[in-house]
């Protein structure tokens, strides 16, 4: 399951966003998007956790957590049918 996340903080790395979600299960992958002229992040992420059960435990136990003074978003990506 594809999970997207909003709200991050600026210093927000790949790593950083592993290591908030693994604790609720295997990860995938983890990736702070990132402007594409000069590498910044856009304070938003997905992640990807095989394992459905996990990825809903990981959305309920971190949606609108407070981190580095902010209330992050956690919700499952959902793509348009045709995407």
């Amino acid at each position: 399951m594809k999970i997207q996340v909003y709200n991050l903080g600026r210093d927000m790395s790949d790593g950083d966003l592993r290591r908030l979600f693994s604790p609720y299960g295997l990860v995938n992958s983890a990736e702070v998007m990132r402007d594409k002229l000069n590498g910044r992040s856009k304070c938003n992420g997905v992640i990807e956790m095989p394992v459905e059960t996990e990825a809903r435990q990981a959305i309920t136990s971190l949606d609108q957590m407070m981190m580095d003074g902010k209330k992050i978003s956690v919700s499952e990506l959902r793509l348009p049918p045709n995407w």
